[in-house]
């Protein structure tokens, strides 16, 4: 260290040099922890570690340039006055603080979601109460915070020691001389922000390889940069007209007509025969709720009887796939029936309101619309979102109001009616409980409820209400039965109610409880269960390949209803088997798994092809693409990004 300490900016000199260490060192942990996932060679090593000290360097230059920016201002006459020496002390803690924050913030990080900062950690910064209240939950934050500041401060001193700051503090350094090395610094941060981007570190099929090349400060910038993407400028495209060719003859069903020939309506008028039903129906979002937690897909530690039990009273879909891996998107799909377009999640976006979705549908059929949250409806921009479709909210509401242009009911969830309470929300058999009087309240007015409920309980940091089931607070199997517990105690306590022979229950996961992998999608992480429970109808196995987004046309279709659509999903009654396809992606990376042959794009332009092998859940790379896959998965993404960006989606 002492043989840079020449100078004023030799101080940074020596940051730079520590940085990158601790860089290095953190990555070198995480590639540890993730070793098995890796596919190990000399290049992927060293890709991993040359590529991760590029970023880490330039990371660091852009740690450096405040101090190097208040090297520049300070006038010569206070170089080494105790302001002088003041201001460089708080500079340079608050840059050690900073730092040792953010390497160790990405352990728990990477646990969740086996990736550097992303955009769900840009989300994380906007709403700070549940995040804040989450880590308070799940950690000691008291004792995290005291051995951060004390990590800190035992970097900054042995720094403060090592540099000979009454020697740099001497140091009475020309303007010109400091113009040219903060010219220097500049010039490095501009060079990154121009020519290297995150995108060049994805170069591999391994996720884990390519995450692990990253910086987890570099990745949240970019992230933030680019959390609105466009589709025409960002991926593979088909022109307009053929595009929506394509999707004009796939998602026309055989009960279905054609009412526009306008190149971008896809409005179609579904016909059914027999007498429609207008049930009361009681939508369920599980949180965080993979397939893998149920018996029937291979778990014995006897997590969910009550939806064991369920599944085989119901219509039970034992092969559908989650679009995305996050509430806000699996929501998005539940009631847009849209596949996840590029970006922030259309929940999130601007304009969002009126769009053809599920409401417009239930709307049409005189339904009394709810949409009940257990938190604070304004996390994700829920609220606006639902109250835009025409939804009454019901939410904790800590004092966030709607948006003026939202003109819709609002009932909140009184302190009175919460016995149990953590950073997301209520526990889930108190949301039950108030859907029980919402619908009681529905009842009443003989006109027939539609309740939306998203669930909070099945989250970090996995707490609820003592003495539920039998099981330790803390874990996530036991949040997972607990979850299942308050399901079927909701189910026995409606069966009570004068309305339950009238009520059909859907209960849908939003989203796995983990995305992680080896590959930037991973199929099996996206599978979850979902059954429509109380139709007049024999319980059924439906094995047939769907989406979220197939849920609400599919009961539509089985309660016989004549509507006009514009909804991308499909009534899976009248699918044939070559009809069958599911939509995964993320907020960057889009893909369509059909016929086993997934096909993927993104954001670089670029598309892939895999055969997925559902028993071993592997994927192998093809070498030649199947290009009538190819246009029908760009179609559907282009088509639905067109219409929203252009109001082509509104109702």
């Amino acid at each position: 260290m002492k043989i840079f300490a020449q100078n004023r900016f030799s101080i940074l000199l020596n940051f730079l040099l520590i940085y990158c260490l601790l860089g290095t060192i953190i990555r070198l942990v995480l590639f540890f922890l993730s070793i098995q996932s890796i596919d190990f060679s000399l290049f992927n090593f060293s890709k991993i570690f040359g590529l991760g000290l590029i970023f880490d360097f330039g990371t660091a230059v852009f740690f450096s340039l405040v101090y190097g920016l208040y090297l520049l201002l300070i006038p010569s006459k206070f170089i080494g006055s105790v302001l002088d020496k003041s201001l460089t002390y708080f500079i340079l803690f608050f840059t050690f603080f900073i730092t040792v924050f953010s390497f160790l913030a990405e352990f728990p990080f990477w646990s969740e979601f086996n990736t550097r900062f992303n955009f769900i950690a840009v989300d994380y910064l906007i709403y700070t109460y549940e995040v804040i209240e989450n880590i308070n939950q799940s950690y000691p934050l008291p004792v995290l915070i005291l051995s951060l500041l004390l990590l800190t401060g035992l970097f900054f001193f042995y720094f403060k020691k090592t540099q000979k700051f009454e020697f740099v503090f001497s140091d009475k350094m020309k303007l010109k001389k400091r113009i040219i090395y903060v010219l220097s610094l500049l010039t490095i941060s501009f060079v990154y922000i121009q020519f290297i981007t995150n995108k060049q570190a994805e170069t591999t099929d391994n996720l884990y390889v390519n995450e692990l090349s990253k910086n987890g400060v570099y990745s949240f910038f970019a992230a933030y940069r680019s959390n609105e993407l466009d589709y025409e400028t960002f991926y593979k495209k088909l022109s307009n007209k053929d595009a929506f060719a394509i999707i004009k003859k796939d998602l026309q069903q055989k009960n279905q007509a054609l009412l526009s020939t306008d190149l971008s309506n896809l409005e179609r008028k579904v016909i059914n025969s027999s007498n429609e039903n207008k049930p009361n129906v009681i939508l369920i979002c599980v949180e965080s709720f993979s397939a893998d937690f149920m018996t029937e897909f291979g778990n014995k530690d006897n997590l969910t009887p009550n939806l064991d039990k369920l599944a085989t009273e119901s219509l039970f879909f034992t092969n559908l796939y989650a679009t995305v891996t996050r509430t806000i998107r699996g929501m998005e799909a539940l009631t847009l029936s849209v596949p996840p377009t590029p970006g922030n999640s259309i929940v999130r976006r601007p304009n969002n309101d009126h769009l053809y979705s599920i409401a417009t549908v239930l709307k049409q059929k005189n339904y009394n619309l709810n949409f009940i949250y257990g938190g604070d409806g304004y996390f994700d921009n829920m609220n606006t979102f639902f109250g835009g479709q025409g939804f009454n909210i019901v939410d904790r509401n800590r004092g966030n109001p709607l948006s003026d242009d939202v003109k819709t009911k609002r009932i909140n969830i009184e302190d009175n009616e919460v016995t149990f309470e953590n950073a997301w929300g209520i526990c889930d058999e108190d949301i039950y409980n108030k859907t029980l009087k919402i619908a009681d309240a529905n009842y009443a007015t003989k006109q027939p409820f539609f309740n939306f409920i998203m669930t909070t309980s099945n989250h970090k940091p996995y707490s609820f209400p003592k003495n539920s089931i039998d099981m330790p607070q803390g874990t996530r199997e036991s949040v997972v039965k607990y979850t299942d517990y308050a399901i079927g105690k909701f189910i026995e306590k409606a069966k009570t109610k004068p309305w339950f022979k009238n009520t059909v229950f859907v209960i849908v996961a939003d989203h796995c409880a983990s995305s992680a992998g080896k590959w930037e999608l991973n199929i099996d992480k996206h599978h979850i269960p979902a059954l429509i429970y109380n139709l007049p109808t024999k319980p059924e196995k439906i094995n047939k390949l769907v989406s979220q987004i197939d849920i609400m046309p599919t009961l539509f279709g089985y309660l016989n209803w004549n509507y006009n659509t514009s909804l991308y999903g499909k009534d899976i009654r009248l699918m044939q088997p070559n009809d069958e396809r599911a939509f995964l992606g993320n907020y960057r990376t889009l893909g369509l798994l059909k016929n086993s042959i997934f096909t993927e794009i993104n954001d670089r332009k670029e598309s892939h092809q895999y055969l997925w092998k559902a028993k071993t859940k592997e994927m192998k790379a093809l070498q030649n693409q199947n290009k009538t896959l190819l246009n029908l998965t760009i179609a559907n993404y282009q088509t639905a990004s067109y219409r929203f960006k252009n109001g082509k989606m509104k109702a």
